[in-house]
């Protein structure tokens, strides 16, 4: 398939007009946050290769990370937790991310490309919705790589908290091995309680002599301080039978 191109922006950029791109990762997991991106390039960008993040491998999002941090004008990220999930549903959770990543960025832009068919009802400026715009617009797929980068770290970190459930794998998709150590062990405090399967559980967190201290900071010390929102995060990865990537 063809990478995302510039073809978007261009004619926004030739109106004078600076362009935000915006995505986010983590809608569908049973744990973990949402966390969304925003990135704004030089207009007349042309650094070839973004794609959608998920059609990505992880070294090579890794590697994309750091060039859209190199020639971007400004990027920056927010993380919305299970527990705001749980209480206002994962689609406003998603706009609340979207939202706060685009205010985060360093330089006021003037419209935004938005992934997907809706845009936030509370988003501040002139922007358009781009369907499977990760696939197709290169701001939007480097947005997509941010996030998805971002949330698969800090589901790194909510692995070393709760193990059981293979989040550094499975990314806290309902892989067959997530749904097993739910059923064994019951969900941990990063899963997301509005979500089937977990709602229909019984069984308590049991704790596996993990404290839970700590567990609502936002752990991204291994990230770019001045590109965090500052939300509680809280995510899982794993994949033994499947990986959403």
């Amino acid at each position: 398939m063809t990478p995302a191109d510039w073809e978007i922006e261009a004619p926004l950029w030739e109106s004078g007009l600076l362009v935000a791109g915006i995505d986010e990762a983590g809608r569908g997991p049973l744990a973990g946050p949402v966390v969304a991106a925003a990135v704004v390039f030089p207009a007349g960008c042309e650094i070839p290769f973004f794609d959608d993040s998920k059609r990505l491998s992880p070294a090579r999002r890794e590697e994309l990370f750091l060039l859209i941090q190199q020639h971007a004008l400004a990027a920056a990220w927010a993380v919305v937790e299970a527990e705001v999930i749980d209480s206002r549903g994962v689609l406003p959770a998603t706009f609340q991310a979207m939202c706060g990543a685009l205010e985060s960025l360093s330089c006021r832009p003037q419209f935004a490309l938005i992934d997907g068919p809706l845009l936030p009802p509370q988003i501040s400026l002139p922007a358009r919705p781009v369907i499977k715009g990760d696939m197709k617009c290169a701001s939007i797929a480097a947005a997509s790589i941010l996030a998805k980068v971002v949330r698969d770290r800090l589901m790194l970190e909510l692995h070393e908290k709760f193990p059981h459930y293979g989040f550094a794998q499975n990314k806290g998709y309902s892989t067959e091995f997530h749904l097993r150590a739910l059923a064994r062990h019951g969900p941990c405090p990063a899963h997301r309680r509005s979500f089937a399967p977990v709602r229909n559980l019984s069984l308590p967190f049991e704790g596996f002599g993990l404290a839970s201290e700590g567990y609502g900071r936002s752990p991204t010390e291994n990230l770019s301080p001045r590109r965090n929102m500052g939300y509680n995060a809280i995510e899982s990865s794993n994949r033994e039978v499947g990986d959403e990537r």
